[in-house]
C-alpha cells in the first residue's frame, strides 16, 4: 500500500516538474538514495531529476553539501539547522531548481531519549535559497522508516509546487 502511495507521489512530482519546467536534487542520508530510486524508475526522468546526493556521513555532508562542521557539532547531524543547509546545499552543488533533504534515525539504533529511532527532519529548498524543514516521528522497523520518509519528502516536494 505504501509502495502505491509513493509511487503516485513520484508521479505527481513528475508532471508538477514538467510542466514548471524545473528540475529536482536529492540530498538523502537515511533513505541512502531511496528516494533518487524511485524518481528515476520513472522512464524520461532525466528531463526533470537533475542529480541526487547520498550524504551518510557528517563528513559527506560537509564535502558534497557544504554542511558546516559548526552546524553539525551544534546541532547533529539529524537536525532542522543541518536539513535545512543539505536542501540548500544541494541546490547551490547543482543544476537543480528545487530539492528535498532528509537526515533521520532510521533504526534500529542509533536513538536518543531527545531523538529516538524514527526521527526525521525533512527540508525542502529552492534555487533562490529558501528553505524549510519539517520532523517527523515515524513508527515502525528501519525499512517502515524509509519508506514513510521518502513517501513524506515526495508529498512535501508536491505541496510546495502547487
Amino acid at each position: 500500500m505504501e509502495q502505491d502511495a509513493i509511487q503516485r507521489a513520484a508521479e505527481q512530482l513528475a508532471d508538477s516538474l514538467i510542466k514548471q519546467k524545473l528540475m529536482a536534487v536529492t540530498a538523502e542520508s537515511c533513505t541512502g538514495g531511496g528516494i533518487a530510486q524511485v524518481l528515476t524508475e520513472i522512464p524520461g526522468s532525466s528531463r526533470w531529476f537533475e542529480r541526487g546526493f547520498v550524504s551518510y556521513s557528517n563528513e559527506a555532508k560537509q564535502e558534497l553539501l557544504g554542511v558546516n562542521v559548526a552546524t553539525l557539532e551544534a546541532h547533529g547531524a539529524v537536525s532542522e539547522e543541518t536539513a535545512l543547509e543539505m536542501a540548500r546545499g544541494a541546490v547551490a552543488h547543482s543544476r537543480g531548481h528545487v530539492s528535498v533533504a532528509v537526515t533521520g534515525i532510521a533504526g534500529p539504533d542509533g536513538g536518543t531519549p531527545d531523538k529516538p529511532v524514527g526521527t526525521v527532519w525533512i527540508a525542502w529548498g529552492q534555487k533562490l535559497g529558501y528553505a524549510e524543514a519539517q520532523c517527523f516521528l515515524f513508527e515502525g522497523d528501519r525499512h517502515a522508516v524509509r519508506q514513510q520518509t521518502i513517501l513524506a519528502a515526495l508529498q512535501g516536494l508536491n505541496d510546495r509546487l502547487q
